[in-house]
């Protein structure tokens, strides 16, 4: 007799512990984007804006960075039952 496929079905916890990984992937992309942000605008604009406020722009959106990783960390240790799975590659489905 043919067993019958079962149906994916993620639990939602992985399921959120796998999207939260993904948005952590996403933060260095989103870092560059908004440290190129300042560049790309200069070109626009008429009057160059000065040294100290770009360093200041940079520093905050790298500490904005470390704060929201800091975040998602939290977040994704918070769910250890996924965070244990995940690191098992018990439901990675390779």
């Amino acid at each position: 007799m043919k067993r019958r496929a079962t149906p994916v079905f993620l639990e939602r916890r992985t399921y959120r512990v796998r999207r939260l990984f993904d948005a952590i992937r996403l933060l260095p992309i989103l870092g560059a984007f908004l440290w190129i942000m300042p560049i790309l605008l200069r070109n626009n604009a008429d009057t160059e804006p000065s040294i100290s406020r770009l360093m200041i722009y940079m520093f905050v959106v790298w500490i904005g960075l470390i704060l929201v990783n800091f975040v998602l960390v939290h977040l994704i240790k918070r769910s250890e039952r996924s965070w244990d799975q995940l690191m098992t590659n018990d439901d990675l489905g390779d």
